[in-house]
């Protein structure tokens, strides 16, 4: 990571992670395309569901990305032994998680669906769909930790083949215990939990034998080592951030749904398939990301800035890319793409949809600013300026303007909040990254300086 070049180096790193992305974004949207196979009313459950799913994954990928960040750095800065640590944390942190997610499942799954619906079929089929997912997360919660160590060391070809493996798994029992295909029972919305959490057995199997099993520049120890206050404060300085930034996306879907819900069930309906499709255009973004952070957490730590700013500079190119491409697609084809989730041919689908897709994706080209732009901020310990972005992109900007614009304006006027906040969250992230640059970022690979109110020393190179 500190030699090849950095172009080449990019896409080695991220077309795993962004190819595994897109396998799950993919993933997402079969799953959709066979409940909404059962009715409007099947597929507005699980998009209400998708707060607490989204939350989930969250929650294991802002705790990955801290235990990336540390680990690419130790490694950068030769800690070696620091990076081990990190590495043994971070799995048991997975398992926390998980805990946290059973509690969920157990005591608030009915709660929830109440507040967001009085309809029998939504909120029974909601209820048993979210405890299903909840309480079988351990596989899930402690595969996207491990996945995340491995690709803090440079390997993300382990990675995109346990996401693979666990999604094709899904796509392929989906069918079968929704609609009760040969020995299958039919199950409808509950037989997409189970498959969901089948194929995330088979994806966590596969990571820990290829974890435990490899060779790795990090070693994981189950037991054996004291428990460091100071390396989980380590990990959570980037990744509590990272996870409220990933959070942020699970209330944005709850309020939505909530402000939606109380115009039209169908707004919610639509609100899910347009949160999956555009999963197909923000997935290799992330991925992306994903490849870009430990590059420029390696050459932070190795105080390279040539290499760190190259990094950033070619990573933003290439996502401004992909979100023009998708910003033409749903501006050009938004009703084909509806068509597809449209088996009841409703033509409140079509007549909403339709404007309010072209609308949203006018906040892609700016999103891809906003999502490279963090990865700066994280691979140099600074998640609190991401998460804040984030905050005000999604959660300060959009959730204001669309309960505004429900109570005073047109439903094409709610969806319309989703660009005006990411501008908002594009100036904030231009500043940010001017101030961090001018204490900070432009002194990497000096020898002392001295940076605001602290003194950082730089090793010689």
């Amino acid at each position: 990571m500190g030699e090849m070049p950095v172009g080449r180096l990019i896409l080695a790193m991220s077309w795993p992670a962004m190819l595994s992305m897109m396998i799950q974004a993919m993933y997402n949207v079969i799953d959709s395309y066979f409940v909404a196979r059962l009715g409007e009313q099947a597929l507005a459950a699980i998009t209400y569901v998708n707060p607490i799913q989204f939350l989930m994954i969250s929650v294991g990928v802002g705790t990955g990305v801290g235990i990336n960040s540390l680990i690419s750095r130790r490694l950068g800065a030769k800690l070696y032994d620091d990076a081990n640590l990190a590495a043994s944390h971070g799995y048991r942190l997975g398992i926390f998680n998980w805990l946290f997610f059973v509690i969920i499942g157990v005591f608030l799954a009915k709660p929830f669906m109440h507040v967001m619906t009085d309809t029998p079929y939504i909120l029974e089929n909601g209820i048993i769909y979210l405890q299903i997912i909840t309480i079988g997360s351990v596989f899930i919660n402690i595969q996207v930790v491990s996945e995340k160590i491995l690709q803090a060391t440079g390997n993300m070809i382990f990675p995109m083949i346990c996401s693979l493996t666990g999604a094709i798994i899904n796509v392929i029992l989906d069918p079968l215990f929704i609609f009760g295909v040969g020995p299958f029972p039919e199950m409808g919305v509950t037989g997409a939990a189970i498959a969901t959490v089948i194929g995330q057995v088979f994806s966590f199997t596969l990571g820990q034998i290829l974890l435990f099993g490899g060779k790795h520049p990090v070693r994981v120890k189950l037991w054996g080592w004291k428990w460091n206050g100071r390396i989980v404060k380590d990990i959570y300085a980037v990744g509590a951030p990272a996870i409220i930034m990933q959070s942020i996306g699970s209330v944005l879907q709850f309020g939505m749904n909530y402000i939606l819900g109380s115009i039209t069930e169908t707004a919610v309906a639509i609100n899910g398939i347009y949160g999956r499709i555009q999963s197909f255009i923000f997935m290799p973004v992330f991925g992306l990301n994903q490849g870009v952070l430990p590059i420029l957490g390696f050459n932070y730590g190795a105080q390279d800035r040539k290499r760190f700013v190259e990094t950033y500079k070619k990573g933003l190119a290439i996502a401004m890319s992909i979100m023009v491409t998708g910003f033409l697609i749903f501006q050009l084809f938004s009703y084909q793409l509806l068509e597809v989730f449209n088996s009841q041919n409703s033509q409140d689908m079509y007549d909403i949809g339709v404007p309010a897709m072209r609308i949203i994706s006018i906040c892609f080209i700016p999103a891809a600013y906003g999502i490279m732009t963090s990865s700066v901020f994280q691979a140099s310990g600074h998640g609190f300026i991401s998460m804040w972005g984030s905050l005000i992109r999604q959660i300060f900007g959009v959730l204001p303007l669309a309960f505004i614009f429900s109570k005073f304006l047109s439903l094409n006027w709610v969806f319309s909040a989703f660009p005006w906040a990411e501008i908002l969250g594009t100036l904030f992230f231009i500043i940010a990254f001017r101030n961090l640059w001018m204490k900070e970022l432009r002194y990497i690979g000096r020898d002392k300086e001295k940076l605001g109110d602290r003194e950082i020393v730089f090793k010689k190179k």
